[in-house]
């Protein structure tokens, strides 16, 4: 499984009720697992982003659930394809 890093802010619409944002989240988490998508964990921050997901699953699942929450209009993610340090060395030992 493919491991991605979901950095997210609230819309418009997001920000206005982000009293149920616990909830939303929850609501995802259980949307992916249907999907085959594993979320880690979801963070809320302070910063340019105001929150951040780990997930794990195929890019086609991890894609369908982005898709899926985004339509939803409450957030915007960025997403950035994550590689643990044994995979990171396992493809730069392959270096000529």
């Amino acid at each position: 499984m493919a491991t991605y890093v979901i950095l997210g802010n609230f819309t418009e619409q997001g920000i206005r009720n982000v009293k149920d944002s616990p909830e939303r989240a929850q609501a995802f988490k259980e949307m992916a697992q249907k999907l085959g998508v594993t979320i880690k964990d979801i963070y809320y921050t302070v910063g340019r982003y105001d929150l951040l997901a780990i997930a794990e699953g195929t890019d086609e699942a991890v894609t369908t659930a982005l898709l899926s929450v985004g339509a939803l209009g409450n957030v915007r993610t960025q997403t950035l394809r994550a590689f643990s340090a044994a995979e990171f060395a396992k493809m730069v030992g392959n270096l000529n």
